[in-house]
């Protein structure tokens, strides 16, 4: 007889999950909550859909902080080569970009996730949309549904339920008190990937908020991050914040403010910003002289008004940051199954024929690519182990 799998969550995670176990022959069954699938996916491809990055695999592991030990089997099981070679039996030709992350040619999800979609329909995968997952009655899975609810009582259980980022687009974290009641051990959840409060006066917000920091380096605590950050009514975020969101994080955990320093010129030395600004101011007005003698913006020049730093402080401007933005407000969560929950095919211990992949599991990483491959590589990685163990 066929056996039977229940996949829990439709983002990428469970709808890779349930290609490959369709694909080795098993029947699969996707529930979600939400009435579409992949909203988070497809909100993520807004801003060009970033699958994965180019670097060698030594320096990719260490994205993933605490967790690489954790996650380096699956990481290797299904890496980036893999995952832009799926990409592109789908039609989604990829390409590399000047940072090494690695994009679909269309610079969006929906062409993707239709012709993903289309090919899990030809493996016969069944959608099971506005069933909301509410733990176990007996052996069985409960759903509640507008028409009333359901159970299912499949071989095996996929659980690819996200994080609590975004809620409105599907994951809320409502998974934990489900697991909790089954005695799986839970790391609480927290925000990651998000932006940090400063405390901007009225006027500086109103005139740059929504403009961007081109290629500056942030520090703090001895870590650096390039690239680019944006100036926002509550503060700061982008790529660069993000880079160092865990670590101002866990700092602000500890009570207090902190101060994050902004280097404006990472290219340029301070000898070299010295040299530049002993020459003459004349008659032109400070604002005038900082955009000629080393290229500052108008943002650049009032970012040094508004903390009092001098011309000279280019490099180190200290920006107080005062708090960091809520879960719901961010872009990924950290936290979530603990890796001493599962064994070492992803399969909760508490619980037979159950696995957990994804979002949920305990581990964070930047923006760049890390937070989808990993994603996709822990749903091969556990449904080549529940094919393997059925095989068996």
């Amino acid at each position: 007889m066929t056996k039977t799998a229940a996949v829990i969550g439709a983002g990428p995670a469970g709808l890779m999950a349930a290609e490959v176990l369709s694909a080795g022959g098993m029947a699969v069954t996707v529930y979600d909550r939400m009435p579409s699938v992949g909203r988070k996916f497809l909100m993520a491809g807004r801003g060009g859909l970033n699958l994965t990055h180019s670097e060698r695999p030594d320096i990719f592991f260490t994205r993933y902080g605490p967790a690489a030990p954790h996650l380096r089997p699956m990481l290797q099981a299904f890496p980036p080569l893999a995952l832009t070679e799926w990409a592109n039996t789908l039609g989604a030709q990829t390409f590399t970009g000047s940072s090494g992350r690695i994009f679909p040619k269309a610079m969006k999800a929906s062409p993707l996730l239709r012709a993903w979609l289309a090919r899990l329909n030809r493996q016969k995968v069944q959608f099971r949309l506005r069933h909301e997952w509410r733990g176990w009655s007996g052996d069985a899975l409960g759903f509640h549904t507008p028409a009333g609810d359901v159970t299912d009582t499949p071989d095996v259980t996929v659980l690819a339920l996200g994080g609590a980022s975004w809620p409105r687009l599907g994951a809320n974290g409502g998974w934990t008190t489900l697991l909790q009641d089954k005695g799986v051990a839970i790391t609480p959840l927290r925000p990651a990937n998000m932006g940090f409060n400063v405390a901007w006066s009225e006027l500086f917000r109103t005139r740059f908020a929504g403009q961007p920091l081109k290629n500056v380096a942030l520090r703090f605590g001895g870590h650096i991050a390039r690239g680019d950050a944006m100036i926002t009514r509550y503060g700061l975020e982008g790529g660069a914040v993000y880079a160092l969101s865990a670590v101002l994080r866990d700092a602000l955990a500890t009570g207090g403010t902190i101060t994050l320093d902004l280097d404006l010129r990472p290219d340029l030395s301070q000898q070299q910003i010295a040299s530049r600004l002993s020459r003459p101011q004349g008659k032109d007005s400070l604002a005038n002289f900082l955009r000629k003698a080393v290229g500052l913006s108008p943002l650049e020049s009032n970012l040094l008004r508004e903390t009092g730093a001098a011309p000279d402080r280019l490099k180190s401007i200290p920006l107080t940051v005062t708090g960091a933005q809520p879960l719901a407000r961010a872009i990924s969560t950290a936290g979530g199954v603990s890796f001493d929950a599962l064994d070492d095919t992803l399969q909760l211990k508490g619980v037979s024929d159950t696995y957990a992949i994804g979002e949920m599991l305990d581990w964070e990483a930047p923006t760049g690519g890390y937070l989808l491959q990993a994603c996709f590589s822990t749903a091969v990685f556990a449904a080549r182990a529940i094919l393997s163990r059925i095989a068996s």
